[in-house]
C-alpha cells in the first residue's frame, strides 16, 4: 500500500468516527512505516493507532469502546487496516 492510499485510510477512519462519535478530540496516526517487512502487512493493510475523546464513549467500559469502534471500523479491516491501536482520552 502506497503512502496516498494510506493517508486515503486514515481520511476514512477520521470520517467514519467523526460521523459516529462526533469526538471534541481525534488523532489518526499512521503507524505502517514502523511494521515494514512484517509478514501480517503483507497483504497491504496499514497499521494506525487512534487517539478519541468523545461522550459517547464516556459511560462504557474498556471493551464497548473498543467493541463499537472497531465495529464502525470494520469493512476497513478487510483490506485496508492490518492493525489498529486504539486510546481513549479520558
Amino acid at each position: 500500500m502506497n503512502r496516498n492510499m494510506k493517508n486515503e485510510v486514515a481520511n476514512k477512519i477520521e470520517v467514519i468516527l467523526k460521523k459516529k462519535f462526533e469526538p471534541s478530540q481525534l488523532e489518526i496516526i499512521d503507524e505502517s512505516a514502523a511494521h515494514i517487512g512484517h509478514p501480517g502487512a503483507a497483504g497491504g493493510g496499514g497499521h494506525f493507532r487512534i487517539r478519541i475523546q468523545s461522550n459517547k464513549l464516556d459511560k462504557l467500559s474498556r471493551i464497548q469502546q473498543h467493541r463499537l469502534i472497531n465495529k464502525a471500523l470494520n469493512h476497513l479491516f478487510q483490506k485496508e487496516i492490518h492493525a489498529l491501536a486504539i486510546e481513549i482520552i479520558a
